[in-house]
């Protein structure tokens, strides 16, 4: 996920933080400290109350790591290569390969709501034993609030839509009972896209209506159209790809740039100007003519006009380690698991040893996917 803050590793799985984080913390902290708190426990001083809805932020926090941790070291278990885990504002993302059976994704799936039930059920009890006890009435009700919160978001993400954990489970039921993989991710997909304006709908109603806290659902709604489209996308496209090779489909000649150049020569020369370019993704090439990044258009025009005679463009493009690169006789279903989207998706760089011979871009992509399914054989 970009704008994302890589912070360590939890059990050998690179962490990251999205920006969104504090925002989440503010938000759920807030609403505890002034709303929640207050309501059940009034009397209480504005600092108690503060700390106390921080701490239940913090702690609401560390479940949803719980929840993704628990997708990550089920996926190692099945032998599943596990890429990061990232924590945002709507909860968390693990981003792994596709899993190889309907089993494993099942087990991966449901790892994550069973590890939110536990966490709930360890907080409501906790809760419920603090309560005996004297003086502990605020962080009684602090575990009490983190105890339902998290059977809710069990309960929610056990929902049968991708790209929530229930959608997953649907996907690798249908999957196990028909054999067919990107059936039952188009179908899941399209549980997604239902729930997605669903959520929209209701949560627009609730704005209209006067409660702002419909405007979080509406956001959340909004994220779920989005990824389930993408993955009925890719569902789509690892059907029609299927036996096509990345020299099949790749453009060349390529257009590249020298990466040692600065950002205004790049500018001056009307050949390598953006407004000349036939792409918005130019890759770049260093002195012994070997790939090092590659350089996003529409990014030169946000560097200030002061820093383009210092900048190279190599400072500012997409290093080669973040790009997606694959061999001429890589299979695209293949390629398209490794796609990076952390800055480097797509183009997809085709290089031969050390050399550039084709690029891959998205619109190459769908005129091969439209051009298959035109033709209805999905074969070639």
């Amino acid at each position: 996920m970009n704008n994302s803050l890589r912070i360590g590793h939890v059990f050998g799985v690179p962490l990251s933080v999205h920006w969104t984080v504090p925002l989440l913390i503010v938000l759920f902290g807030y609403s505890l400290g002034s709303q929640t708190l207050p309501a059940w426990l009034p009397g209480r001083s504005a600092t108690a109350y503060t700390v106390a809805g921080l701490a239940g932020a913090l702690l609401l926090l560390l479940s949803l790591l719980a929840h993704e941790t628990a997708h990550a070291l089920t996926a190692r278990r099945k032998g599943i290569p596990v890429h990061d885990v990232t924590l945002w504002a709507l909860g968390g993302v693990t981003r792994m390969d596709r899993p190889s059976a309907p089993g494993a994704a099942f087990l991966v799936a449901v790892s994550g709501p069973l590890t939110s039930l536990a966490v709930g059920g360890v907080a409501l009890g906790a809760g419920m034993g603090l309560a005996a006890g004297p003086g502990w009435a605020v962080p009684t009700a602090v575990l009490l609030w983190l105890g339902w919160v998290n059977l809710l978001v069990a309960v929610f993400n056990l929902l049968p839509a991708a790209p929530l954990d229930g959608g997953r489970v649907v996907q690798a039921l249908m999957w196990w009972r028909t054999g067919d993989r990107e059936r039952a991710e188009r179908a899941a997909g399209r549980g997604g896209q239902i729930l997605g304006i669903l959520l929209v709908a209701v949560g627009w109603l609730a704005v209209l209506r006067g409660s702002w806290s419909g405007l979080w659902l509406a956001v959340l709604g909004f994220f779920v159209i989005v990824v389930a489209n993408a993955e009925r996308r890719q569902a789509s496209l690892t059907r029609v790809l299927g036996g096509v090779r990345a020299a099949d489909v790749m453009a060349g000649p390529v257009e590249t740039a020298p990466d040692w150049i600065t950002v205004q020569r790049y500018f001056d020369e009307p050949s390598g100007s953006p407004a000349h370019g036939r792409h918005s993704d130019v890759p770049l090439l260093d002195f012994e003519g070997r790939p090092s990044g590659l350089l996003q258009l529409p990014r030169l025009s946000a560097i200030p006009a002061a820093r383009r005679e210092t900048l190279r463009l190599r400072d500012v493009a997409v290093p080669l380690s973040r790009c997606t690169t694959c061999a001429p006789g890589d299979l695209l279903e293949e390629v398209l698991k490794n796609v990076r989207p952390r800055g480097g998706g797509l183009p997809i760089l085709v290089m031969d040893g050390g050399t550039l011979v084709g690029v891959i871009t998205a619109g190459d992509l769908d005129r091969l996917a439209q051009r298959r399914m035109l033709r209805g054989d999905g074969t070639g």
